[in-house]
């Protein structure tokens, strides 16, 4: 047998996203000599997904086979693992089949798997970078491809005469200002991480599953190893970060420089939380839980990234803070060293905003105004501080099942309210610091807040130094010719 590349794509009711990731996988370019074959998992799929894949595959004239999953209660990490046992059999089976002569030829002519999400799409030529870079060294268990979040079209390009108006909307295919501005948003921090990666050599602590090229031996390593049915496992909500740090113990990890990946975005700010609500719960979680047993040697990395997510929220919860009691007190003093560190995000943000790719001019402009990056910030601090309190809950959450349910419209964001209260909050403080104005302005109470608000101006300041200096790397590291 020719050697091939076989794609894993688990589906769960995919059908109005699967012709177009087939679509995609249809322009590619084969590698010579190489076979490219096509598993798609409809995974309990209530919907036509099946049937819009056959379809897709002889449109698009794919070798392409649907696999349905039954009693999978694992969701994706079920479904791919269905994949895998399709090919190499199943260690749990009471019979202890044996692989036919077909079978063995067909898993050894196996030298790549592909994993993809449903509802992304490789770039022309995408397959071929991703098989140059994995063949590039013996020791490459895994290269990713770069991630772009596709912008949705304006909603007003459709009519509203149009009779699948509403049809043509629920496709996420069209979206108003604010969906197209969170979309940018995420792309421009996706393209800020991938900036990163790439100028520290590109070794990646999470193969993202929306599109990475494996060698078949580094997940048999896995299984092997870590006696299990199928390398991927549900211990974790981000199953791709466990099974990359799983691969790095023997295998590299890498993202490529070329290949692109365009992925969807949460296009509202209540799928998007709960989105990175999964990605930072799972990501604290094999970061603290010993029973996982598994490290990674960006370990430290990611506890820096969590440092500096802590250090953001204190700067700005310890900066309002003192701002409310010296205003309230008449004891607010300008010092021109706050202008530094607003000067340094202005600039950093600029430069992320231009080399985030097919970028907005708007998005620059908010982002050297730093409305878009602060807004940003703030609701990505506001699930960093829900995540670490929930980790002293008693009650575990499932992470998948609360997004799922959030992106079908099964449930609805409470950010309204939360506005509303923060409004009614902040209107009965500033009426409680007009109506004690003499009170609060005595010489006794100056007195006595004077020496806490000088203690946490100094800290203040420390914290500041830090972050600009942080920032100052940043933009130094930007200088590179590199691009997201």
């Amino acid at each position: 047998m020719r050697p091939r590349i076989v794609v894993f794509i688990p589906a769960h009711n995919e059908e109005k996203s699967i012709r177009d990731c087939l679509a995609g996988l249809g322009d590619q370019t084969i590698p010579q000599d190489v076979e490219l074959d096509v598993i798609v998992i409809a995974d309990n799929c209530t919907d036509r997904t099946e049937e819009v894949a056959l379809e897709a595959g002889e449109e698009f004239n794919l070798r392409l086979k649907v696999l349905k999953t039954q009693n999978n209660r694992q969701r994706k990490v079920g479904a791919l693992n269905s994949a895998w046992k399709s090919i190499y059999g199943d260690p749990l089976d009471l019979y202890d089949k044996k692989l036919t002569k077909y079978q063995e030829y067909y898993k050894h002519s196996v030298k790549a798997i592909l994993g993809m999400d449903a509802d992304s799409r490789l770039a022309p030529d995408a397959l071929c970078q991703l098989w140059e870079g994995l063949m590039s060294s013996r020791n490459i268990g895994g290269v990713m491809a770069k991630y772009t979040m596709r912008m949705p079209k304006k909603k007003s390009f459709i009519s509203k005469d149009d009779v699948r108006y509403e049809e043509k909307l629920a496709t996420g295919e069209y979206g108003g200002p604010v969906a197209r501005w969170w979309t940018h948003q995420q792309k421009q921090d996706m393209a800020s991480w991938l900036l990163d990666l790439q100028y520290r050599g590109g070794s990646t602590y999470v193969l993202g599953g929306q599109a990475t090229l494996f060698r078949p031996e580094a997940l048999q390593d896995i299984v092997d190893e870590n006696k299990l049915d199928g390398p991927w496992q549900d211990e974790s909500d981000v199953e791709d970060m466990l099974l990359t740090w799983q691969m790095q113990k023997k295998w590299k990890t890498l993202i490529s420089p070329t290949a692109r990946c365009f992925v969807d975005a949460m296009k509202s700010y209540h799928t998007f939380r709960q989105q990175r609500n999964k990605w930072q719960s799972g990501t604290v979680e094999l970061l603290t839980n010993s029973d996982i047993g598994v490290k990674s040697k960006h370990k430290w990395k990611i506890w820096r990234s969590q440092f500096k997510s802590f250090t953001d929220l204190t700067i700005r919860l310890l900066f309002v803070t003192l701002l409310i009691v010296a205003l309230a007190t008449d004891q607010f003093f300008w010092s021109w060293i706050w202008v530094t560190p607003i000067v340094l995000a202005s600039v950093l943000n600029t430069i992320l905003a231009i080399k985030t790719p097919m970028h907005r001019t708007i998005d620059v402009v908010l982002a050297a105004l730093l409305i878009s990056p602060e807004i940003y910030l703030w609701v990505n601090l506001i699930t960093f501080a829900n995540v670490w309190l929930g980790k002293f809950s008693a009650n575990k959450k499932d992470g998948w099942a609360i997004q799922y349910n959030a992106e079908s419209g099964k449930t609805k964001s409470k950010l309204k309210e939360g506005i509303i209260v923060s409004t009614l909050l902040v209107g009965l403080l500033v009426y409680f610091c007009i109506d004690q104005r003499a009170f609060l302005t005595s010489e006794t109470v100056q007195t006595a807040v004077k020496p806490y608000l000088q203690t946490g101006w100094t800290i203040l300041t420390y914290l500041t130094i830090f972050t600009s200096l942080v920032m100052l790397y940043q933009i130094w590291t930007l200088r590179s010719s590199h691009k997201a």
